[in-house]
């Protein structure tokens, strides 16, 4: 699978024809292509029923590499294609793009035919809609949002507070200084599940903990979401406060936050995937006390698997802790150590399963 950067701003030539154009209407870069030799080997893979060129994903701000959100939505991706045997493409965002850009984008997608297609992230909406009703035989999915209905649209959801609320008891038993902080990268409704799940998650172990907040932008098109030196300065702001534990939210900002943090020699506790195991984030990995996960990438399986079936799933599918699709990652052998906390973690786990917990979603 070939890649183009969004740095690099050059084409590759003519095996893939149908895919750049896909390309320069669409407004966006390739990150992975599918060629049309590729896409025809690999239908009958899939099954005499599938007879689309593959999955069509759409990454959200920040672009794939950003070892958290979007990546999780590569990792899906390319289990489907690999288990299926289909064609695919991804696309990068385009620099500042409008509304616009993103419902040419999809409909390209599903103009070329790819199936299904895929918008990885809330700002997605508009364009998933539009596309929806131009493309009635294809199916589209959303990640993050619930407000598109339409019968060949999949809103794929979470509850992304569980999660941090696992964050949030691990942060507090955790920390020394009875002192953590969160850091968010857009303040919108989405990012506060994550900041309300984290803040009942360490108050239910210490209700006098000290808390630091901060959110990186007000818009996601200010770049909340893709700007590691942002996320850096913000937790340098909150170590300096006496933060001793630094919970992001922040995409590929969050990246910087665990920098900063891993320099500082605190704990961050990373999003979305699994962070620990992120070859970018090596160096830092031994401060990065856990991520509280969202399985973005099991929801693109689960949609594409629906599809390359025969029995597309539609409407709203919202995964829980209950379901495994949220859950908190235990890869760091110093967490794992720590038993008091482990064992904190466990529980609360249960109880929300169990219903004894409930979990806010509004600050």
């Amino acid at each position: 699978m070939r890649r183009i950067s969004r740095k690099s701003r050059t084409t590759h030539i003519a095996a893939t024809l149908a895919v750049l154009a896909l390309a320069a209407a669409g407004c966006g870069k390739t990150s992975g292509e599918a060629s049309q030799d590729d896409g025809g080997k690999d239908k009958g893979s899939a099954g005499s029923s599938y007879k689309a060129k593959g999955i069509g994903l759409a990454y959200d701000i920040g672009g794939q590499g950003d070892q958290s959100f979007n990546d999780a939505a590569y990792a899906g991706y390319s289990k489907a294609r690999k288990e299926f045997k289909i064609g695919g493409v991804d696309m990068e965002p385009g620099d500042g793009e409008s509304s616009a850009d993103k419902v040419q984008r999809l409909e390209q997608l599903a103009k070329q035919g790819y199936d299904p297609v895929i918008g990885v992230g809330f700002v997605y909406a508009p364009a998933v809609e539009a596309a929806a009703k131009k493309y009635p035989g294809t199916t589209f999915g959303i990640i993050d949002d619930n407000t598109v209905k339409a019968d060949n649209v999949a809103d794929l959801v979470f509850h992304e507070e569980q999660g941090s609320y696992l964050a949030g008891v691990a942060a507090a038993k955790a920390s020394k200084a009875k002192h953590v902080g969160f850091v968010g990268g857009v303040d919108i409704p989405l990012i506060h599940k994550f900041e309300a799940g984290f803040v009942q998650g360490a108050k239910s172990v210490d209700p006098k903990i000290k808390i630091e907040k901060r959110y990186l932008t007000e818009k996601p098109e200010e770049g909340g979401f893709s700007s590691p030196d942002r996320g850096q300065n913000a937790a340098s702001g909150q170590i300096e406060a006496g933060a001793d534990v630094i919970y992001h939210a922040a995409g590929l900002s969050g990246q910087g936050v665990i920098q900063e943090a891993g320099a500082q020699k605190v704990w961050a506790i990373g999003v979305d995937s699994d962070q620990y195991r992120q070859k970018a984030l090596a160096k830092y990995k031994d401060y990065i006390l856990g991520s509280a996960l969202k399985d973005v990438g099991g929801a693109v399986y689960d949609l594409t698997k629906s599809v390359v079936e025969g029995d597309p799933i539609t409407g709203e599918q919202r995964y829980d802790l209950k379901s495994g699709r949220v859950g908190f990652a235990d890869s760091n052998p110093k967490y794992t150590a720590m038993k008091d906390v482990v064992a904190a973690v466990d529980k609360a786990k249960e109880d929300i399963v169990s219903g004894r917990v409930k979990v806010k979603t509004v600050p």
